[in-house]
């Protein structure tokens, strides 16, 4: 059996993607890959997602500098869900959002007064896509 058809793909044959930084265990972000996404991530040793928006792979930091190196690709017990353990280059710290923060996960509920936002941004998005 190929390691591929392992992983339990959603009816769109997408699985979701968990980024995880590997020296500090930050989550970074939330992704989808499908099985072509998977293969050349395990292939290349750099995150490659698949963009639902763009219906296209997305190789992180094809546009940012933000590339993902891979040191580790982990499956969940019930083989849906898709563990990346990485290393988040083109800036330092690491920049992984698209709003320029370091993780995807920057707003913090803050009981009666809802979200708030607890990570700096690190570098002006409009710098970062030209």
């Amino acid at each position: 059996m190929d390691w591929l058809d392992a992983v339990k793909w959603d009816a769109q044959g997408l699985v979701p993607v968990i980024a995880q930084e590997q020296a500090t265990g930050d989550v970074l972000m939330f992704a989808w890959m499908n099985r072509e996404a998977l293969q050349k991530t395990a292939e290349l040793g750099r995150a490659v997602y698949y963009s639902r928006s763009r219906g296209k792979l997305w190789f992180k930091g094809e546009e940012s500098g933000h590339v993902q190196t891979v040191h580790d690709i982990r499956m969940d017990c019930d083989n849906d869900v898709i563990l990346l353990k990485v290393t988040q280059l083109g800036h330092e710290p690491g920049i992984a959002c698209h709003t320029g923060r370091h993780s995807c996960f920057f707003q913090s509920l803050t009981g009666e007064q809802g979200w708030k936002s607890v990570e700096p941004v690190l570098k002006d998005p409009e710098s970062i896509y030209k």
